[in-house]
């Protein structure tokens, strides 16, 4: 599976990554050391397999590299963690999913 770039649009708040002219993103707000993932939009037009779960995995490797912890808002990125426990250390203390 290729790897998917992401780019951390400070600006608008969100991560972002482009497939097929088609943008997919991550918003996000951040306070202190913790990153609130609030909304997960993917186009329908993108209907490449698993690019849902790799989406996710760049962002939460990009918040991993910043030293920061997770909060999920959103539902989908709340259920990605769920599945994916080797995530957990991500959150912050007395957040559980």
């Amino acid at each position: 599976m290729n790897e998917v770039e992401i780019k951390d649009n400070s600006f608008l708040r969100q991560y972002e990554t482009s497939v097929d002219s088609h943008l997919a993103i991550i918003e996000y707000s951040s306070q202190e050391r913790k990153v609130f993932l609030t909304k997960l939009i993917i186009p329908e037009q993108i209907t490449k397999e698993g690019f849902k779960e790799q989406f996710i995995e760049a962002v939460l490797a990009n918040i991993q590299e910043k030293n920061m912890r997770v909060v999920p808002t959103s539902p989908e990125i709340a259920g990605f963690l769920r599945k994916n426990s080797r995530y957990k250390d991500m959150l912050p203390v007395g957040i559980r999913i």
